[in-house]
């Protein structure tokens, strides 16, 4: 059955991690005047972002995101099963409708507690990619977007500076639904009916 078959919302989910060393890309100056962008040595790894980017025919596309610092109370660098249930749970609020969530194979995502979430839960039904198909999932885009604009050529001066320009980012995201549904043409896949 198809998200709009179901009359559900067509959900992407997908996990990334932000560092304090930021992607370079291609950018202006005046000839012989080559810039450079000056960055601490280290490369680690200092934020990491789970996001929904939800579709459904007629309505406009959305993004949810959810942002978590590498170092947390628990001492876990990454997110665990209940902060995915707790961001799919935030998804089906803000959607206020049945869900068709479309995600990778993370070990996380195959968790008996996920699994458990999953089957007690009438109004979401689940899909996973096939292994290595980040071209079927538009939130990988969303990802090389901000890559290519709000981190790009930018040194930053500390993890609360990353925190913040990839929030200003994905909020600016949020509301930019031509970049969002041009994510999903992307794929090749569509909202509508067959």
């Amino acid at each position: 059955m198809t998200a709009a078959a179901l009359g559900a919302w067509l959900v992407f989910e997908d996990e990334a991690g932000f560092s304090m060393t930021p992607p370079t890309t291609r950018t202006w100056s005046r000839r012989g005047r080559t810039p450079i962008v000056r960055v601490r040595g280290r490369s680690r790894r200092w934020l990491s972002v789970a996001a929904l980017v939800c579709y459904k025919a007629g309505e406009r596309s959305r993004l949810i995101y959810r942002p978590s610092p590498d170092v947390r109370p628990d001492g876990r660098k990454s997110f665990s099963w209940k902060d995915y249930r707790d961001l799919i749970q935030t998804a089906h609020q803000q959607l206020g409708g049945p869900i068709v969530l479309v995600w990778d194979n993370l070990n996380t995502h195959l968790t008996a507690g996920m699994r458990r979430y999953i089957a007690e839960r009438d109004w979401l039904t689940v899909y996973q990619l096939p292994p290595y198909a980040p071209d079927l999932n538009p939130v990988e885009s969303i990802w090389s977007v901000l890559r290519r604009t709000t981190t790009a050529n930018r040194a930053f001066a500390d993890p609360h500076d990353l925190i913040t320009a990839v929030r200003r980012g994905l909020r600016q995201l949020q509301y930019r639904h031509d970049v969002l549904d041009g994510c999903l043409t992307s794929t090749g896949l569509t909202t509508a009916p067959p």
